[in-house]
């Protein structure tokens, strides 16, 4: 499969049009690259060491030619390129070594495989459902019912085996052996989807980016908000783009290692 083939693909899956109007789906470097066969490196975040990593498994003979990410290397319209800048020096080291940059994003936030589906599925939730739909069948975040009820400790540590997050924050709650069968997910800074979460009939909401007065509103909400980081709760859907890509017939593809999470804790 060529890099137009996929890109058609994946646009056919998630359409671009979908994104919201502040983002920036699609393609950010294209240095030429579409008629050749598509060897992709999956990562979170477009960085300057995801792609020296991408660069490094060229020179040692990876067919590697696209970075295929989810956030966008840019958002903001540029005014300047220039060496020095992290966008400038992605264009250069692009356009230098025909590895090209793509980003899904919010597109691919609402549909089947997604962020929030992909959340849905490791915490194998039951008639999972969109919180706020979009398209049919679609939409951001997921809600369904656990396969059986479960306290709030046990929830947080099938959260911490799932998804391996640096830490986990939680809504202070009294009891620990509170009972949870129905929970929200939505990857990355969720938070403003509170007040739709409120109406789902959750008891837990799992996201990330949470500040100190949004727990105050999930508590006054009768939510538990857990917070298991922007990287945690976006990556495993990241993954799982390697497995479709396989599928759907790319020879080459694998997950980046050097993705960052950006944070850690004492």
């Amino acid at each position: 499969m060529n890099v137009d083939a996929l890109i058609n693909w994946v646009e056919a899956w998630a359409p671009p049009a979908w994104q919201e109007a502040w983002d920036n789906c699609g393609w950010q470097i294209q240095p030429g690259i579409l008629s050749q066969p598509a060897g992709v490196l999956v990562c979170l975040t477009p960085t300057l060491a995801v792609m020296a990593e991408a660069i490094r498994l060229k020179e040692e003979g990876a067919p590697v030619n696209l970075i295929f990410a989810h956030h966008p290397l840019i958002f903001s319209p540029l005014k300047s390129v220039a060496a020095g800048d992290t966008v400038g020096d992605m264009v250069r080291l692009s356009i230098t070594h025909g590895i090209g940059v793509y980003s899904a994003h919010t597109n691919f936030d609402q549909v089947a495989d997604g962020t929030a589906d992909v959340l849905a599925q490791l915490l194998q939730l039951q008639n999972s459902v969109p919180v706020v739909p979009t398209q049919d069948g679609l939409g951001y975040g997921r809600v369904g019912d656990l396969p059986s009820a479960q306290s709030l400790d046990e929830l947080l540590a099938l959260i911490q085996a799932k998804l391996n997050p640096p830490n986990l924050i939680h809504s202070p709650t009294a009891d620990l052996q509170q009972v949870i069968d129905r929970v929200a997910v939505l990857g990355g800074s969720g938070a403003s989807f509170m007040s739709a979460v409120a109406t789902t009939g959750a008891q837990a909401y799992l996201t990330s980016d949470c500040k100190f007065h949004q727990f105050q509103e999930g508590r006054d909400r009768n939510l538990i908000l857990i917070d298991a980081g922007h990287y945690a709760t976006e990556r495993p859907a990241c993954a799982n783009l390697v497995e479709k890509f396989q599928q759907q017939g790319v020879t080459w593809t694998q997950l980046s290692t050097t993705d960052e999470d950006f944070r850690q804790f004492w």
